[in-house]
Order: C-alpha cells, then sequence, then structure tokens
C-alpha cells in the first residue's frame, strides 16, 4: 500500500499513526488519500514502512536505540522529528508538532488495541487540545472525538453511540436516543454513557454544560 496525497484544501485533517492494533487496509487507504502530512510514530515505522506507506514524519523518542537514518532513503524526503521529552507522550508531542505547522484538524489510527494503558491515554489525552485540534480516532469498530457545547448530527436509526466522560461533566441532554439524558452527570468509573442507540432517523442532539464529554460512534 502507498500514499498520497490527493489533497482538497488546507482543511484536510493530517493523519497519525501510533502502534496500537492495525485496522483495515480500507480505513487506512481512505484517510491516506486525503492526508495533507502523515505522522508515523516512530514506534510503528518498522510496521508502517513495511506496508509500503510513504510517511511525512518520523517523531517520537528515539528510545530503543532507534536509529531514523535508516528510512531517509526509503522514505525520502522525509522529516525526522526527535522530541526526548519524557513527560510527554509521542501521540502528545505529535498533536503539538501539527499546531505548531498550523493544522486545524488530524485523525489518529493504530491508537487502540494492543496495550490499554495507551488506549486509555491516546483516548482522553485528546481533551487538553479541545481548542487547537479537531481530533477523531478511528479503528475499524469506532470513531471517537471530543463533543462541544451543543452538538446535532443527522444519524440511522440503531446506530449505536457511547457517551463517555473524561472526568465529570454535568448538565448532559439528548434528544433522538434510546435511553436519554436529562440534564444528568456521568463521571469515568461511576456512570458511562456506553451503548446508547439512535432511535430513529433523524438528527441526534447532545448538549452537555460543563466538562469534556467525548462521542464514540461504533459498530460492530
Amino acid at each position: 500500500m502507498s500514499s498520497h496525497h490527493i489533497v482538497r484544501d488546507d482543511q484536510e485533517p493530517a493523519l497519525i499513526i501510533a502502534n496500537g492494533a492495525a485496522c483495515s487496509q480500507e480505513l487506512m487507504g481512505q484517510l491516506l488519500e486525503w492526508s495533507p502530512r502523515i505522522i508515523a510514530l516512530d514506534s510503528a515505522i518498522d510496521r508502517v514502512a513495511a506496508l509500503g506507506i510513504k510517511v511525512d514524519v518520523v517523531l517520537g523518542d528515539f528510545d530503543r536505540d532507534f536509529n531514523p537514518q535508516h528510512y531517509l532513503e526509503e522514505q525520502f524526503p522525509l522529516e525526522i522529528i526527535h522530541v526526548p521529552n519524557q513527560d510527554k507522550t509521542d501521540i502528545e508531542k505529535a498533536f503539538e508538532y501539527l499546531i505548531e505547522k498550523g493544522h486545524k484538524a488530524v485523525n489518529v489510527i493504530w491508537a487502540s488495541g494492543k496495550r490499554a494503558d495507551h488506549t486509555l491515554t491516546n483516548m482522553t489525552t485528546i481533551v487538553q487540545y479541545r481548542n487547537q485540534l479537531k481530533i477523531v480516532v478511528l479503528d475499524d469498530h469506532s470513531k471517537v472525538f471530543l463533543l462541544p457545547k451543543r452538538f446535532d448530527k443527522w444519524y440511522t436509526a440503531n446506530t449505536t453511540l457511547s457517551l463517555i466522560p473524561v472526568g465529570k461533566v454535568n448538565g448532559i441532554s439528548t434528544q433522538n436516543l434510546m435511553y436519554p439524558l436529562h440534564n444528568e452527570t456521568l463521571e469515568l468509573g461511576y456512570r458511562t454513557g456506553t451503548s446508547n442507540h439512535v432511535l430513529t432517523d433523524g438528527i441526534v442532539t447532545i448538549t452537555h454544560e460543563s466538562g469534556d464529554l467525548l462521542l464514540m460512534e461504533c459498530w460492530d
């Protein structure tokens, strides 16, 4: 598989390839086609290169004796970004790199599966960049993103939607969900909104007053 890039305008999301479970070639191909900049984390570059994917950037702390020079020829032109800061994860470093480069949106793949601590961190880290970068995490079973205070979107009936709070989220109300919420509170570890469903074809509205609320569009 090769990439890229057929870019329609400056608003197309960049793409980060982390080092969790791989997604399908179909999903990978869809995202590669439209990504203006593709970043592979250093821990994933061997797997990425083995698939024949051309990336623009290899980024990470380069631990475990990682030698990026090995990829310069086969991935040319390639930008190598070494960020040794151990206070941030490599995916956080990738977000900050994209913000510095002026990107407004990014899709993230290979960010779930494999190690549970990495999956949880990757999903919840996106809230700290809420005002700088629109982040969507995708795999073959779900699409995860942070909700604004009011969210409206058309869905088909029975679409599975999960509302996952990062910390405590207050004043949540929904319309057109099978299990409605009316000015209620969700809190991670105590009460979440997993496996709700769209009631009828049409607009789903979700509002909340405070806190960070993730929406997961899910399919089996």
